[in-house]
């Protein structure tokens, strides 16, 4: 297994393929999360890429699922697939949807797109696992934007009302969403107090520094109390001109621009 920054660079590298051929949308939210990814892939969940429904894995949704590129090149990347199946993204007939999708595609556990079903899903998944004394984990990697619908703030009461703490919510607090900020579209902060308030544990990282994720890890892993890992994130990040630009939220990567994109990585 390579190192987490090195599968962070591989997957970046192949969000810019995948966007690109597939002319699709997201980037910029998918390049937001490759740090995060690449260190629950590369050294946090347990999973067997040849035995993908394995009971004692533990389970990954990705709430966000409009950056699914990131988790379809990660899972690729660990062995659940061929690399090369990866330039079908977004193709007539192809399994690799713009929005993550589950179908046909091992090491993937839910579908999703629509926003704010993801924690409520998992929130089911880690609920069950406490009854059934099941020591696998749950995470779930939620958008900022994401934390505008209801639905996850009720799915915050639950899992601080059952003590869920075999799940850990991940936030990719990148402030931008869709066409605005959050600030504008609707303002989050005082972000970590509102959940101080509901009786979680908030841990505030740096979302792309790789040590501080894997701190972040353990310190949930370890909390009697349901962790929140709030990260603090750059939208197209590894990308100059795609960075903090809400431009790249559906803007795909062609001609100059993706030569450039692809230098400045590698």
């Amino acid at each position: 297994m390579v190192s987490s920054e090195k599968l962070a660079l591989n997957i970046r590298n192949h969000i810019l393929d995948m966007t690109s051929i597939g002319q699709s949308s997201h980037i910029g939210s998918a390049l937001s999360i490759a740090d995060i990814v690449a260190v629950l892939y590369g050294d946090t969940l347990n999973f067997n890429a040849n035995d993908p429904l394995d009971k004692k894995r533990d389970r990954f949704i990705l709430s966000k699922g409009h950056a699914g590129v990131a988790v379809y090149a990660a899972l690729a990347e660990v062995g659940f697939f061929p690399k090369d199946l990866l330039k079908n993204h977004y193709q007539n007939g192809s399994f690799f949807s713009g929005h993550i999708s589950h179908k046909k595609l091992p090491g993937v556990e839910i579908s999703t797109g629509s926003l704010g079903h993801g924690l409520g899903i998992g929130l089911g998944i880690a609920f069950s696992a406490k009854k059934l004394k099941k020591e696998y984990k749950v995470y779930v990697l939620l958008s900022d934007g994401e934390c505008d619908e209801g639905s996850n703030w009720e799915s915050f009461l639950f899992l601080s009302h059952h003590c869920l703490n075999n799940l850990i919510t991940i936030i990719d607090y990148n402030k931008l969403q869709s066409i605005g900020t959050t600030h504008e579209t609707l303002n989050l902060e005082p972000f970590v107090d509102k959940f101080k308030a509901f009786n979680l544990n908030p841990i505030i990282i740096n979302g792309h520094d790789h040590n501080q994720l894997k701190e972040a890890f353990l310190e949930a892993h370890s909390s009697e109390k349901p962790s929140v890992i709030i990260c603090n994130t750059i939208k197209g990040k590894g990308v100059s001109f795609m960075e903090n630009s809400v431009l790249w939220h559906y803007r795909s990567p062609q001609g100059d621009e993706y030569i450039k994109a692809k230098e400045e990585l590698n």
